[in-house]
């Protein structure tokens, strides 16, 4: 009789990385940037849609404009999500901060250091699970985190840090970011990566086997 044993099945979403696919490939690096430009054109309309929903959230109660925010996070989630290498998250949300920045828009500059913050603040998550877990959880973690990335930019950085707010301020813009994060940048780009990998264009990807 033999003592051999069948390994259990180990699901997509928890799969470790084989040998050597940590290393980028050309593919990762002109997929990662295009994904960069799609979102930054994304950002750059969202923009207007955004800060007026953010601008309306604020005059409810200070803080409460952090709910618009997560589309601007949407590039780190995204782009981890589908590339699936370490500092995915990162290259593709400065990528998407740079476009926006370029074609235009109020914050200039400072986009690129909030996109710099928002993109390691994805990569964390992912890093903590050592680039292991994609399932939706992790992902939702991953857009939160974005958020408290943005969140601790703005407390310290910019022309008006936030700072010198109220406590009450700083609390509320918090959490509006973190909730914000968690569907706007994680729950959309894991239905993202889902709808994109039904289509057949993720086919080199581990992300695309999962349709």
């Amino acid at each position: 009789m033999s003592s051999s044993k069948t390994a259990p099945a180990t699901s997509d979403q928890t799969r470790p990385l084989e040998v050597g696919t940590r290393h980028w490939r050309v593919v990762d690096i002109v997929v990662a940037a295009v994904l960069g430009v799609a979102c930054g054109l994304i950002f750059w309309i969202w923009n207007s849609i955004g800060y007026a929903w953010y601008s309306a959230m604020g005059a409810l109660l200070p803080g409460l404009g952090g709910i618009a925010a997560g589309i601007w996070y949407l590039g780190g989630t995204l782009g981890a999500q589908v590339i699936r290498k370490p500092g995915a998250a990162i290259f593709v949300e400065l990528v998407a901060a740079i476009v926006s920045a370029l074609i235009g828009n109020a914050w200039g500059i400072e986009t690129l250091t909030s996109g710099l913050f928002q993109g390691i603040g994805a990569e964390i998550i992912f890093l903590i699970f050592r680039y292991r877990a994609w399932s939706l959880p992790v992902t939702l973690l991953a857009g939160a985190f974005a958020g408290f990335g943005a969140w601790a930019n703005e407390l310290f950085i910019g022309s008006t840090p936030n700072i010198a707010k109220s406590f009450g301020y700083n609390a509320v813009y918090l959490v509006s970011n973190l909730v914000s994060g968690a569907v706007l940048a994680g729950l959309l780009a894991w239905l993202l990566t889902k709808a994109l990998a039904r289509t057949g264009v993720l086919s080199r990807f581990a992300s695309g086997r999962e349709a």
